[in-house]
């Protein structure tokens, strides 16, 4: 049977430990997502300084630069499963403590900081491992549809959690935080019920060597390295999820409501594009419509620029995220067809890194980048340097720009 062809795009779902994993997944992203909602709409609330937005990405990105290598070696080598549960119990012990921050009713928020540091650390070991295990839950012939309904499921997740963390905020940041507790509560018991095939057997010690691995197989397949890098460089410069607080309070004057419907948008986009590329995987013109999307993303940054409807904000960021996620399930794809599974816990951190730095380290770059041009020129700025990626990716990765085909396409027809 076709992987990329399969006649349901939800038969999937009928693998329990398929299930249980989307299930542990949708619940704990739900929390992150209302909980990321609350901590940005509190610490501007308390400083009002763009700068600190930016320094929310940098506190989770700066701990996750420096152990995503290592993490990745872990998953290789340790349980994937057991290093999720544990990587969930770090972020519950965050929210408990972001928790007793609010409490407490300091004005100081360096301790904020201090506790994304702990959760960038969660998430350095939690990324790899989440992205690997994908391989080992379902059948081969079912991973093309597995990936799109973990990203739908996932993007569900991200349209519901602002919308809850802004209702709920009205409340308080309290109610947030509780209510992230008791999700993150039940997505580890979800996820300690799961059981996935077993994987490549890894006892090589850990080394320079070893934990660089992942990097030297980046960089001897260009059609890799260049997804992962055209998403890094495009989501960097074009990110606007950590100006959104600023944005939604001094251009579209609105409240936490309104900032969680905009946190919402994008996810909303992604959502149903996965749903769509569920029930008609890409079969052909897979570098066209990895171009495409990133090009989509960079237009709507340029129209959420340009705008103080919240309407037109609304669909520009809705764009945003339909376009983000034809290129997050592509390069998706490309990375799990070319990893052997042995060094796919390697490989998968250094896609990590790149996701990483091109959100979290993005978010710093936008707070940096409105602090000195200001708010509204720092989102124009940021899509007319996603489109100017685009062009130069098309033109430096010519092998994936016009790819028409997955490279096991045949492959996996053939069987």
């Amino acid at each position: 049977m076709s992987l990329i062809s399969s006649s349901s795009g939800f038969a999937v779902l009928r693998n329990r430990n398929f299930a249980c994993y989307l299930s542990a997944r949708v619940l704990g992203t739900l929390a992150i997502q209302m909980q990321s909602v609350a901590i940005g709409w509190q610490v501007y609330e308390i400083t009002g300084d763009l700068f600190d937005l930016g320094l929310i990405g940098l506190a989770q990105f700066a701990p996750f630069l420096a152990l995503i290598l290592f993490a990745g070696h872990a998953a290789d080598r340790y349980n994937r499963r057991n290093i999720i549960v544990l990587c969930m119990g770090v972020q519950l012990l965050c929210s408990l403590l972001l928790l007793a921050f609010t409490l407490s009713g300091s004005h100081v928020v360096w301790p904020v900081f201090a506790i994304l540091v702990l959760f960038g650390s969660a998430r350095a070991f939690m990324m790899p491992a989440t992205q690997a295990i994908l391989k080992n839950m379902v059948p081969l012939e079912s991973f093309s549809q597995a990936v799109a309904l973990s990203s739908s499921a996932f993007h569900v997740a991200v349209i519901a959690g602002p919308v809850l963390g802004g209702l709920l905020y009205l409340a308080g940041p309290r109610s947030v935080y509780l209510t992230a507790v008791t999700l993150l509560l039940l997505s580890i018991f979800l996820m300690s019920k799961t059981r996935s095939a077993p994987q490549a057997a890894n006892t090589e010690p850990a080394s320079w060597h070893t934990v660089l691995e992942g990097l030297r197989f980046v960089r001897s397949r260009p059609i890799v390295l260049g997804a992962i890098s055209l998403d890094l460089f495009a989501v960097l410069f074009g990110g606007v999820t950590a100006l959104l607080p600023a944005y939604a309070r001094d251009v579209l004057q609105v409240g936490p409501t309104g900032l969680g419907l905009l946190r919402t948008a994008p996810g909303a986009g992604a959502a149903l594009c996965s749903v769509v590329l569920a029930m008609a995987p890409i079969r052909r013109h897979v570098g066209a419509f990895m171009f495409g999307g990133v090009a989509v993303f960079g237009v709507a940054t340029l129209v959420l620029g340009s705008t103080s409807s919240f309407a037109v904000a609304l669909v520009a960021l809705f764009l945003l995220g339909a376009g983000d996620m034809v290129s997050v399930y592509i390069r998706h794809l490309l990375v799990q067809f070319e990893t052997p599974d042995d060094i796919r816990g390697r490989v998968s951190a250094v896609n990590s890194v790149f996701i990483g730095a091109s959100n979290e380290l993005g978010e710093f770059e936008s707070g940096i980048t409105a602090s000195w041009f200001g708010l509204v020129r720092a989102i124009t700025l940021g899509g007319v340097l996603t489109l100017t990626v685009t062009g130069i990716w098309a033109w430096a990765f010519p092998v994936l720009s016009r790819m028409d085909r997955f490279p096991h396409h045949d492959k996996e027809r053939a069987s």
